[in-house]
């Protein structure tokens, strides 16, 4: 390929360089000791070279250098693995630069000449091809031609990045490169003469980890369902373990059942992924979890800066993200800064005078008067004008939605409430427009459900009372201080105001403000009651699962013992589950919305609900709680990683992080006392999930000494409950005074201090990256379920062994996922089809199409036609494709391999008669096969010998056999297959014929297909003559073309030759990748004419 010019001593080159061809301009060489096969020491030493050294300073072993005469200074162009790679660059210098080189008289300017257009034929190549979005276009192009001629793989085979390292077999390690794809993992090596392939697929991979081997603590470990590769010795392999998961992550989300993950819209074309794009990817995935910002918000800019701190009276060092909606900043420890404000609070964004002092000062301005000073920004021009960009944009649409009447009510409440609104049946003087006034929504409930959760005794009121103003005097002063709103400044005060627990009147606002979930009400003012709207009278699964769980939600709780309240509850489930049918209603949604409902209007609930269930715990409540299962793992490691103790004494972490499922899809409201769980999830609304990890292992913390001595699971399961029950809040610590031991009771407040205290490493960044590495694993768990059920599904119908029919699964699925790796003109499957529906109800992941079943049939039918195998190939296709979908589910690709090598020869013989008649074969259908078709005769001597020596006519042969074939007909009770017509029969006789050939009985088995070719075409003429004038048609039943195969002994003994299907799969994995991945490289180097 061409190379940027690179400068070389020619006179030093000499020594390790040989030249092959010259002229006066160019010479061709390759690397002295290349390709000694007679185990020479150069040869060995020359491969080690290149193999040891780092990729970036390896030498291909051909070059072309162009050299300007009387100059020791020349420069390499061109560069190949093969001679014919060379020789082909050399032939297109000597055609069409030599010849113009002659017009130079100064031999400078024609080398300028050459080195100029040589860098044009680059830049071409790397504008049309995979380099042109790279960072280094010039050296990733080079990367890629060696992989490309290392693996041959068509061109769709994305590759991301490369890079050195070893691949440990045993204790032995290989230098070489590792190549990373949107598909695939690949490790190339060649030492000392031996090359060393490795090719695995991201769908094969079920775990990676880093690992210590020896005395090596940076090795990075894959999982497969066979094996496991050790790689190390990676310059930095915290990204190269970054880079695998994300790619191992979103290729598993692309080609497996995801159980309702979503894809980035970025990533959705794996075209589009380069390792620019993974980094920015991996960025905005944690600026999203660090400020809980929606998961369609894109970040737009990053900058350090710092921000002018009132409460601290300095300026705090971080980095400020804009986003399509926010604009935000994170201190440079992690929670010891955190500022968030919405571009609809902004009001104006102004550049100040930049004095020594304040370098590059920037005032934000927000709608509650008060301003942000952002200083020490590199480059603030761009971001002042490109936030004023989105901001006129937002302003704009915000006027256009509402027609210049912006909503301007405060959507919390001053005092504390428990609100039910939005009511089906509207007031008469209510605004003849249909919307619910403020007044129609508030429905405060009776002073009983107050006193649900305070006690009824007057001192325990008046202390009551004394905390809750205490705090609620605690908050105002920091309002003052830091702020109140969404944009106010987080910090580790707020934090510990948290931790002792927000006031009742305080609650629904700063679950509000804390989640952001004000920001999405006031972008939508109406969105809710249209909602109400316009799933009025709707019904659907989730509204029948919605009214079973109503009355289970809080059910001790006299707000949801009335119908005001269930009500209520039922329009937050049914128009959140009509507002996201991907989700539409998961368990436990239930009893998040009633509590959210006791602090805050419907219509807060709703959105809170939205906010909780789409960017707090994205992927929590699909259909198969992917998110709260991988989180599970994630606490699984985080319980290794944080409190060893007890991993040490308990082996099995499996039970304990099993048993935290109902903690985190419930956020402890389910298992805590209800003040207790308050507290809890204030801590949630503040930290996000990171405050959920962290409580749950303070309470493993609690009990290490319990359960490392715990007998059973079901024993450390009631260890937790208990003490789960005894956490009470410091109000309620009166109630239980009279209590035996009630003076070890531990208090809400102190477990979730010492759990912040404790595990405060528990990071976002942290939690993102085990999240990235443990969902690999969650998937692959799921698949290996789908596969158990599609296995369960097909297995009492075959008599396959469960070997041959797990192998055939992941073979079958294989064939799958190369057509969507590499589909493109071969297959139609370039995207997943929607699986269709199996017999029984179940649903089947994966389908063929008919390229596909092509391939798979040819690798595996124990049929083989040579030439003519195509043409079988797709009759089965169309044979088995009974709805006419273009498609083939495994159960129907199983069941045919089964009648092929385990049902009896009769069975074997009516698939290939039904191979030849409709729809199989149609009436218009064309041959493509080039053999020509059999000489059918009807004059040869019909005769048989039986075994007694007796010589018996065809006829009086056939007329028994038919008869055995009636009666057991009538025992099997089938029904009759169609006659075959004679245009049929021939092409019948023709795939036998194909069968047939090559093999060492060919002449004998001829013959034997002549004889019964000869007495079916007679019994069809017998048949045509007996009909009657307008019915004449040449025509055979099953029974008849049975009968007479089953005459002639050598065509039954080829028939039910056995055949391993076992030998076939072996010899089916190596040739699958080979031959698909070649016709694909056919495909896209000669494209088929229209």
């Amino acid at each position: 390929m061409w190379i940027t010019p690179e400068e070389v001593a020619l006179k030093n080159a000499l020594k390790l360089w040989v030249t092959d061809r010259s002229n006066d301009y160019f010479l061709l060489q390759h690397r002295r000791g290349h390709g000694d096969t007679g185990g020479k020491i150069t040869g060995l030493l020359v491969g080690a070279l290149d193999t040891v050294l780092d990729s970036n300073a390896r030498v291909a072993p051909f070059r072309i250098v162009l050299h300007v005469p009387g100059s020791q200074v020349s420069w390499v162009i061109a560069s190949g693995a093969t001679v014919e790679e060379v020789q082909r660059h050399w032939r297109w210098l000597d055609q069409n630069l030599l010849p113009y080189m002659a017009v130079f008289e100064n031999k400078e300017d024609a080398a300028s000449f050459v080195l100029g257009k040589v860098k044009g034929l680059i830049a071409e190549e790397v504008l049309g091809g995979q380099a042109a979005r790279e960072d280094d276009p010039a050296r990733f192009r080079e990367d890629l031609a060696r992989f490309e001629q290392r693996f041959g793989l068509p061109q769709r085979e994305k590759l991301v990045t490369h890079y050195s390292c070893c691949c440990w077999k045993g204790r032995v390690p290989r230098q070489g490169s590792l190549y990373l794809t949107t598909n695939h993992i690949a490790f190339y090596s060649f030492l000392l003469g031996k090359e060393v392939k490795l090719l695995v697929p991201w769908a094969e991979v079920t775990r990676l980890e880093r690992v210590s081997v020896g005395l090596l603590t940076d090795v990075i470990r894959v999982h497969t369902r066979r094996k496991q590769r050790d790689f190390s010795m990676f310059l930095n392999v915290d990204e190269v373990m970054m880079v695998m998961c994300q790619l191992a992550d979103i290729a598993l989300r692309r080609l497996l059942d995801s159980g309702g993950l979503t894809l980035d819209q970025s990533l959705q074309d794996s075209t589009n992924i380069t390792k620019r794009v993974l980094e920015e990817q991996a960025l905005r995935q944690y600026v999203l979890s660090l400020f809980g910002l929606p998961r369609a918000e894109r970040l737009q800019e990053v900058m350090s800066c710092s921000v002018w701190t009132p409460h601290a009276r300095c300026h705090t060092p971080g980095t400020v993200y804009t986003t399509d909606g926010y604009l935000c900043f994170s201190s440079r420890e992690e929670g010891q800064c955190t500022l968030i404000i919405p571009l609809t609070e902004i009001l104006s964004i102004e550049k100040a005078e930049s004095t020594s002092a304040l370098p590059n000062p920037v005032i934000i301005s927000v709608r509650c008067k008060r301003a942000f000073q952002l200083i020490e920004l590199l480059h603030r021009d761009e971001l002042v004008e490109k936030v004023r960009h989105r901001l006129r944009d937002l302003h704009w649409k915000q006027n256009l939605i509402s027609g210049h009447d912006l909503r301007k009510k405060s959507s919390v409440s001053s005092t504390p409430y428990y609100t039910f609104c939005y009511d089906t049946v509207q007031s008469d003087d209510e605004d003849s427009s249909g919307s619910i006034s403020d007044k129609a929504l508030r429905h405060t409930v009776h002073t009983d459900l107050v006193s649900t959760f305070h006690p009824s005794q007057s001192d325990a009121q008046n202390k009551t009372s004394n905390t809750e103003h205490v705090r609620e005097r605690l908050w105002d002063e920091h309002f003052t201080e830091f702020g109140r709103g969404v944009h106010m400044f987080r910090t580790d005060k707020i934090r510990k105001l948290v931790a002792l627990g927000i006031p009742e009147s305080l609650r629904g606002e700063l679950w509000l403000n804390f989640s952001d979930a004000c920001s999405s009400l006031a972008a939508h003012p109406s969105y809710y009651t249209d909602l109400l709207e316009r799933c009025r009278g709707e019904s659907s699964i989730a509204t029948e699962e919605i009214e079973r769980d109503l009355h289970r939600s809080l059910p001790e709780h006299p707000a949801f013992q009335s119908e005001t309240g269930i009500s209520a509850l039922r329009r937050v489930l049914t128009a959140y589950a009509f507002r996201n049918p991907a989700i539409g209603y998961c368990q436990s949604m239930n009893i998040l919305a009633s509590v959210m409902l006791l602090y805050t209007k419907e219509e807060e609930a709703f959105w809170l609900l939205v906010t909780v269930c789409e960017r707090m715990l994205p992927d929590y409540f699909n259909r198969r709680v992917i998110g709260a299962q991988v989180d599970q793992s994630v606490f699984e490691e985080l319980i290794r990683e944080r409190l060893p103790e007890l991993s040490e004494r308990v082996p099995d972490l499996s039970p304990l992080a099993s048993a935290s499922l109902t903690w985190f899809l419930t956020l402890f409201v389910s298992v805590l006392p209800f003040r207790s769980a308050l507290c809890v999830l204030d801590c949630f609304f503040y930290h996000g999930i990171r405050a959920i990890f962290q409580i749950s292992l303070a309470v493993l913390d609690a009990n290490t000494a319990e359960l490392s001595s715990c007998s059973d699971d079901g024993h450390a399961l009631m260890i937790l409950t208990s003490f789960l029950e005894q956490l009470r809040h410091e109000e309620e610590a009166h109630v239980c005074a009279e209590d035996a031991g009630s003076s070890h009771r531990l208090n809400i407040t102190t477990l979730i201090t010492d759990a912040h205290e404790k595990f405060s490493a528990v990071s976002v960044k942290h939690v993102e990256m085990l999240r990235s590495r443990q969902r690999v694993q969650v998937l692959q768990a799921h698949e290996d379920s789908t596969k158990d059920n599609a296995l369960r599904l097909v297995t009492p119908d075959v008599s396959l062994s469960p070997g041959d029919l797990s192998e055939l699964y992941d073979l079958f699925k294989t064939e799958h996922f190369i057509s969507l790796y590499w589909g493109d003109g071969v297959s139609s499957s370039s995207a997943s089809p929607a699986p269709p529906a199996a017999a029984g109800g179940c649903v089947e992941r994966y389908v063929v199409d008919r390229a596909q079943f092509k391939s798979l049939y040819e690798l595996l039918t124990p049929w083989s036609c040579g030439t003519h195998t195509d043409t079988v190939a797709q009759r089965a296709f169309t044979l088995l494709d009974q709805d006419r979908d273009g498609l083939v589910t495994f159960s129907q690709f199983t069941h045919m391999l089964d009648l092929l090598y385990c049902e009896e020869l009769n069975e074997k013989i009516r698939l290939l008669y039904r191979l030849h008649i409709p729809p199989a074969l149609s009436e218009d259908t064309e041959d493509s096969s080039p053999l020509k078709s059999p000489v059918l005769s009807s004059t040869r001597p019909l005769c048989v010998s039986l075994p007694n020596g007796e010589r018996k006519s065809y006829e009086e042969h056939l007329q028994q056999m038919l008869q055995d074939l009636s009666r057991e007909k009538q025992k099997d009770e089938e029904k009759p297959l169609p006659l075959m017509k004679q245009h049929q029969f021939i092409q019948f006789c023709k795939t036998l014929y194909s069968m047939f050939q090559g093999d060492p009985g060919e002449a004998e088995l001829f013959q034997a297909i002549g004889m019964v070719t000869s007495l079916v075409l007679q019994i069809g003429e017998a048949r045509q003559s007996g009909q009657s004038q307008g019915e004449e048609q040449w025509s055979v039943s099953f029974e008849q073309v049975l009968a007479s195969l089953l005459t002639e002994q050598v065509l039954v003994n080829f028939l039910e030759r056995p055949v391993q299907l076992s030998d076939r799969i072996s010899a089916a994995k190596p040739r699958q990748y080979q031959e698909r991945a070649g016709l694909l490289m056919i495909q896209h180097t000669h494209p088929r004419v229209p």
